[in-house]
């Protein structure tokens, strides 16, 4: 990966490009090599910073061609600025042999958290990928296409065929950008010309003989002096593979006392009954028909239910895009354009058989079930508000739970771009508009009312019929349920037909118009002042819902909080908002061609926002660009970010669901009553089912007031091309980040349960039955606190041409995160702050210290080829901080289990055959097979981190390009 701050030239895909063209891309390119700039593919011979800081070259370009920058606004020539900027060239993406991008944008050293794959089951299943810069979350990492923002921010669905390049802006740019750019801009952008038609497909497959992933893409073009026309079609079908098919996956394993344990669900076939002693039993193996007390035994850990091998390492995706760019100069001076993109995408995450807890789920199961052999109640009775014995069961007759998803996406951006005449100035206009619809099939799940109905109260009626009801109140149209023997060939029919699959849908649509202008205010004896300045008008506009009306949250009455179909909930709402934005951004020369300064320039910007939910904002940034020599750069700059609440975090419906969470009321013997309602003072209590359920939601539906949250941002670099070695690039940049009213999207119970027991906060959020069992967790978008992050970025870069052996580039970037922090209570100091840097936090994600990408590329004739070493260092699970509450072991307190460093090996290799116009490639992915290290119980995904290290195992691939 590159570590640069400028735009390379245009397309070298065009057969006849002029000479001035030509010079354009000999100037950028020398300017690339200069800066460090690693191309996967190239062999050109590089050339020092010196050589293209000489003045006259300088001049040239500037003469030709002035270009901006991801992270300012201000056109320039200079190769490289005071914005740290990664790049990533369109011949590393194809070295890579990754059908999408989502893998190789998050192996990037900057990235952690837990910003979300194709490998995340359990809260995925849609096949998105996103970008987590700094590990503050995808929601603070800004996506652009071409500039424009994206109004799907999964980068899967950006066609990797169409990419020039992308660069990637670790640096906060709320005052360029606006909104969401607090951890960074990632800026793809499109191949604007292209000649010719190119096909390619590509197979994968991994050691396993699983995981089985097809390809293909068909890129044309037409390009003229006026015209330039692009079409893209692309599809890729992967293949699921199920956590049963790898040893450290095929059971959900614990740490506790200081053991690692098998661990499942106490949600069985044959149920989890708590008889009249207080013993929990279950059904004896084979039992068929009406059960006695005879047919259970005494319930063990051998008889809970092992749900792991049910779910996905990897989900299933099959994924359809068409592409097109055009362009057309209609004088000189002006120029229309536009860009559009559609892309489907169809993916589903796959779970275990629906549980039910009849206590935390709210089922009650009363002493007159005609089939209830034990004659006591059973659940929550929610009309009487009285708790009685435990009741957990699984309906594995019904199969699993499955959410299919269809996504639509479409981004449509016209514009037109010109100058002012021969002066230095110019303008654009354009219209930015976006669509995403996403239905989710939900399929496995049983209607609430007629599944209360057939387990309540039932007799034996006169003609000799099980019926609903009592003999002075029979139920209608209700077939009574054996929930006892759910393997009764008659139940399984009676759970059939109560069974829903309720589709949810989620439309989402942005409008945005925008108009600038840049160029040069006057001279200064170092050179021209810039200015770039424009306008901006944003609608974004959401809505969810379902189409089926039982499965909508009941929001008032004694069954109030739960939903209408089990373990599904959503509810119907929508809303928008608008943003209005004034932004202006000056680069002012100082000193140019004196000692001690060969250039020394002060880049300064501002952007004005009003919200229509959220108010109004001002944020600025000031840098500074300061060359002692020419071989030398020295950067800084010094931001104020901000982030207005996003549509989702404010307007997203209510959905359920359950998390793994530890009760912190579990041996409860008082002194927290806020946080331990109905639980009994005796330490007797203990949590019966590991997994809560939680209801999820925007701020709007929960009834909380949303505020932006604040910060600042700060990076301070140099950049190092010596011009004694040509080829030889170094890069630094120290950054810090400070957020304040921390948006947190996505609570965890934890978190939660936490801030309830030890400062008495959010503890309306927790709502726990009469027996003390938690029955579910609001988990509402709310303002938490504030955030610290601040680490180190580094780059070293060789480039260098051999004639016997052939040209090499060489790369080693990495990222050692100093601190990460988080206070969810500011001033609290009975709420401890939670230390994430080198430790994996279950709610923020992994962050090792150190985090490395190196990369060697080799090319002779027609020979090529990569090595691509990814580093991930050392990290911890749990805390020796007794005030953390934060454990490896789940008995002992204080546990630490280290995480060893972990280094990926990718090799892949390519041969042309100039006479066909073919290109043959082959490669494969972690080339040791290493498996993911364990973190058990605190796992994202098959006792791992699935947001962080490879599920999948060695993966070969192969591919072969046609271009006439």
């Amino acid at each position: 990966m590159t570590r640069t701050s400028h735009r390379p030239g245009r397309s070298s895909s065009r057969r006849h490009p002029s000479p001035i063209a030509t010079a354009v891309r000999s100037a950028l390119f020398l300017g690339m090599i200069g800066s460090g700039a690693l191309h996967a593919q190239d062999a050109s011979t590089p050339q020092s910073a010196a050589t293209q800081a000489n003045a006259d070259s300088a001049a040239q370009a500037k003469n030709l061609q002035a270009v901006t920058v991801t992270g300012s606004l201000i056109r320039r020539v200079d190769v490289e600025t005071a914005n740290p900027v990664t790049t990533i060239d369109s011949g590393q993406i194809v070295a890579s042999g990754k059908p999408t991008l989502g893998d190789l944008m998050q192996q990037l050293p900057s990235v952690a958290g837990n910003a979300t794959n194709p490998s995340i089951n359990s809260g995925g299943g849609t096949g998105a990928s996103t970008v987590s810069l700094r590990g503050l979350g995808d929601n603070r990492t800004l996506v652009l296409v071409n500039g424009h923002r994206l109004a799907y921010d999964d980068v899967n669905s950006i066609p990797s065929n169409m990419i020039e390049r992308v660069e990637v802006l670790s640096d906060g740019a709320s005052s360029v950008y606006g909104s969401d750019a607090i951890g960074g801009v990632v800026n793809f952008i499109l191949k604007d010309h292209y000649q010719g038609v190119q096909l390619s497909a590509d197979y994968g497959e991994s050691s396993h003989s699983d995981g089985n992933r097809r390809g293909f893409n068909l890129l044309a073009g037409l390009s003229s002096d006026r015209v330039n026309f692009i079409a893209s079609i692309t599809h890729q079908t992967q293949n699921p593979i199920t956590s049963g098919k790898r040893d450290y996956s095929a059971y959900t394993l614990a740490f506790r006392d200081g053991q690692v344990k098998r661990i499942g669900s106490s949600a069985v076939p044959g149920g989890l009954v708590q008889d009249a002693s207080g013993t929990n039993v279950t059904l004896n193996p084979g039992v068929t028909g009406i059960t006695t007390l005879a047919d259970y035994h005494p319930y063990t850990s051998a008889d809970s239910f092992n749900y792991a091998p049910y779910n996905l390492l990897l989900t299933p995706q099959d994924r359809t895009n068409i592409s097109l760019f055009g362009s057309y100069k209609f004088t000189p001076q002006i120029e229309g354009y536009f860009n559009l993109f559609y892309t489907r995408t169809a993916a589903s995450s796959i779970i275990a058989p629906v549980p039910i807890f009849a206590n935390s789920d709210d089922f009650f199961v009363p002493s007159t079930n005609y089939y209830n052999p034990f004659g006591l109640n059973f659940g929550t009775d929610r009309v009487s508000g009285n708790s009685y014995n435990d009741f957990n069961i699984r309906f594995t007759s019904l199969g699993n739970r499955m959410y299919a998803n269809q996504t639509y996406d479409l981004q449509f951006t016209p514009g037109l771009r010109g100058s002012f005449g021969n002066s230095s100035w110019q303008w654009n206009v354009d219209f930015n508009y976006g669509k995403v619809r996403q239905k989710t099939r939900n399929e496995g799940f049983i209607d609430y009312a007629g599944f209360q109905q057939a387990i309540g109260p039932s007799f034996m009626s006169g003609n000799g019929v099980v019926t609903c009801g009592t003999p002075a109140a029979p139920i209608a149209n209700c077939t009574p349920i054996n929930i006892f023997n759910i393997n009764d060939p008659a139940t399984i029919a009676s759970l059939k037909k109560l069974l829903v699959n309720p589709d949810s849908f989620y439309h989402y649509t942005m409008q945005q118009f925008e108009a600038s202008a840049n160029g040069e205010l006057f001279d200064l004896p170092a050179g021209a002042v810039n200015l770039a300045a424009g306008l901006s008008y944003r609608r974004e506009s959401q809505s969810d819902g379902t189409d089926t009306p039982s499965a909508i949250a009941i929001n008032d009455g004694p069954y109030a909080g739960l939903c209408g179909v089990v373990e599904f909930c959503a509810t119907q709402l929508s809303g928008s908002y608008t943003v209005k934005e004034a932004y202006a951004e000056t680069l002012i020369p100082v000193l140019a061609d004196v000692p001690f300064a060969h250039s020394l320039n002060i880049d300064i910007g501002s952007r004005f926002s009003r919200y229509s939910l959220s108010g109004s904002t001002t944020n600025s940034k000031i840098a500074l660009e300061w060359r002692p020599i020419a071989d030398l750069l020295l950067r800084g700059t010094a931001s104020q970010v901000f982030r207005a609440p996003n549509i989702s975090e404010l307007f997203s419906g209510t959905s359920g669901g359950a998390l793994a969470a530890t009760d912190v009321c579990d041996g409860y013997t008082g002194g927290h009553p806020q946080a331990c309602v109905n639980v009994p003072t005796n330490g007797s209590f203990q949590q019966i089912n590991p997994q809560l359920g939680v209801r999820s939601s925007g701020s709007v539906p929960a009834g909380y007031d949303l505020k932006p949250e604040y910060g600042k941002s700060f990076d301070f670099g140099l950049v190092y091309d010596p011009h004694w070695l040509p080829g030889l690039s170094f890069s630094a940049d120290a950054w810090r980040i400070h957020l304040r009213d921390t948006i947190v999207d996505g609570l965890d119970p934890t978190t939660i349960l936490n801030e309830c027991y030890y400062s008495s906060r959010l503890c309306g959020l927790i709502h726990r039955a009469g027996n003390g069992q938690i029955s579910y967790i609001n988990l509402p978008t709310v303002n938490l606190g504030e955030t610290w992050a601040s680490g180190i970025d580094s780059t070293i870069q060789y480039a260098f041409n051999t004639e016997r052996f052939g040209k090499f580039n060489a790369s080693l970037t990495s990222t050692y995160l100093q601190r990460y922090d988080v206070d969810t209570a500011p001033g609290d100091s009975s709420v401890p702050i939670t230390h994430c840097a080198g430790s994996y936090c279950a709610v923020y994600g992994e962050f090792p210290r150190w985090r490395g990408l190196a990369t060697l590329n080799w090319s002779k004739g027609p020979w090529s080829a990569t090595w691509t070493m990814r580093y991930v260092g050392r990290t911890r699970v749990g805390s020796a901080d007794l005030s953390q509450g934060y454990s490896a072991d789940e008995s002992v307190p204080g546990v630490v289990h280290p995480i060893g460093a972990y280094v990926y090996h990718n090799l892949s290799a390519s041969y042309a055959l100039a006479k066909y116009h073919t290109t043959l490639s082959a490669g494969v992915d972690n080339l040791s097979n290493k498996q993911p290290p364990m973190f058990y119980q605190w796992g994202s995904n098959g006792n791992s981190d699935a947001y962080t290290y490879d599920l999948i195992g060695r993966y070969y691939w192969m591919r072969a390009t046609v271009a006439f």
